[in-house]
């Protein structure tokens, strides 16, 4: 997800130094970025994000992928940048990883198409390419994701069940979907469609740009356009989105099924109050560490085969390795089981006082 698209603490010691190391290097480098770089002998792998808006990329992927990389290459260096949305920023972070001698790039791009002269020069510079979460265009060596189209088909799923017998199909829907920029907004609102396509109404669909303002001035004007009465449900691409719905529902007294995804904390606390109804819960663990491993296999002039087991299709035509991982819904029902098994957030996190009743029914604890 310019990504959604497309997990709650790994153990208390991981948690801290996850949120330690991802205070630093933000947009670009910091004192670990520079002083990586002149002792890392070459041994330099590059980490470019998308986005600071959806709270997943520096509060777990970040440190996720850094401490991966650290456990399989003590002597191997992260530079980290994001590009704080902004496509050209991103481009830049590459040409200056270039320069600095990275070897192999993890890249989690902002604009899957405008990003491909930049892998492609890149490539062309002996440098290996890692697509991260989002499917890079040009001639990227692995990817690692999460199967989008049956993301989007749990949401589908998710949205049905929670509206029961009004789910008929002259129910209308409000459906926001990711930017378009992002191949994995694509992929969920394929998968959504393929689950709610004739058996609801989709009366209004636009995209929220992975932007929680943006979800809250289209849903406020699919309000105005259908009537506060006749919305049935609402279909969010990720929880940024939801968060920016669930405001402007509220506001009109609306309280119909509201999807979500990434499992944000936001969303969890939103699903406990009953605003939200239903986020998908990724690990994002295995995530991480899987591109971890393939990048440094890379780094060691390894191949990506045996740690892929499909292939995916680029927009610019290529056939990549790919690595697809599961993802699950986090409904009521089960998030008392998805927090308390994975801990990408604290119970106390979660549970302050407006929500402790609510935790506690839950079975969070």
């Amino acid at each position: 997800m310019n990504t959604m698209t497309r997990r709650v603490v790994v153990g208390t010691a991981v948690v801290s130094m996850a949120f330690a190391v991802a205070a630093c290097g933000k947009t670009g480098g910091g004192k670990d970025n520079d002083n990586g770089s002149s002792k890392s002998k070459g041994k330099v792998i590059g980490l470019l994000l998308p986005d600071t808006v959806t709270a997943r990329y520096e509060q777990f992927d970040k440190p996720l992928i850094e401490a991966a990389i650290k456990r399989l290459c003590a002597d191997c260096t992260v530079d980290y940048a994001n590009a704080a949305g902004v496509p050209e920023t991103q481009a830049q972070q590459v040409s200056t990883l270039i320069t600095k001698g990275a070897k192999v790039l993890i890249v989690d791009p902002q604009d899957a198409a405008g990003i491909q002269s930049s892998v492609q020069t890149a490539v062309s510079k002996g440098i290996k390419v890692v697509s991260y979460d989002r499917l890079a265009e040009g001639p990227v060596s692995a990817y690692v994701s999460y199967d989008n189209v049956k993301v989007g088909e749990l949401q589908g799923r998710a949205l049905l069940d929670a509206m029961g017998a009004k789910a008929t199909p002259q129910a209308k829907i409000v459906m926001i979907n990711g930017d378009d920029a992002d191949p994995n907004a694509a992929q969920f609102k394929q998968g959504a469609h393929e689950v709610l396509d004739g058996k609801v109404d989709i009366a209004y669909e636009q995209s929220g740009l992975w932007k929680g303002p943006v979800a809250n001035q289209k849903v406020t004007a699919a309000i105005t356009q259908l009537g506060a009465k006749n919305i049935a449900g609402v279909y969010s691409a990720n929880d940024t989105m939801a968060g920016g719905a669930a405001t402007a529902l509220a506001g009109q007294g609306i309280k119909v099924p509201l999807t979500g995804q990434d499992a944000q904390l936001d969303a969890i606390q939103r699903i406990l109050q009953g605003t939200q109804t239903a986020t998908v819960f990724k690990d994002y663990k295995p995530e991480a560490d899987t591109t971890a491993e393939i990048a440094v296999d890379l780094l060691n002039g390894k191949d990506a085969k045996s740690l892929t087991d499909t292939t995916t299709k680029s927009g610019s035509g290529q056939e990549i390795p790919s690595k697809l991982l599961t993802a699950a819904s986090l409904t009521i029902a089960n998030v008392g089981d998805i927090v308390n098994k994975y801990h990408y957030y604290t119970v106390a996190q979660i549970c302050t006082s407006e929500f402790a009743k609510a935790c506690a029914t839950a079975g969070l604890k």
